[in-house]
């Protein structure tokens, strides 16, 4: 099943499988998230999704159930 997924704040979408880790659809879509660790431990790639919920891209897959999910990413200069 394939999941329209719309990364702002730059409005890029790109069609995603359910299942597919959330950095690889990102990846695909030209947008960068940044990641330290990559085992959500670090918070580098919290994202937030359209429902105010915020997430680890590192340890996140395309969700089932849903035609779109927009994802809202954040800037930490830290990072």
């Amino acid at each position: 099943m394939s999941v329209r997924v719309r990364f702002l704040p730059d409005d890029v979408t790109v069609d995603a499988e359910v299942g597919e880790p959330l950095l690889d659809v990102a990846d695909r879509a030209g947008v960068f998230i940044p990641t330290g660790c990559l085992m959500g431990s670090c918070y580098a790639c919290s994202v937030e999704v359209e429902d105010g919920d915020t997430i680890r891209a590192c340890i996140t897959a395309v969700p089932p159930g849903r035609e779109q999910l927009t994802i809202n990413l954040f800037s930490d200069p830290t990072w």
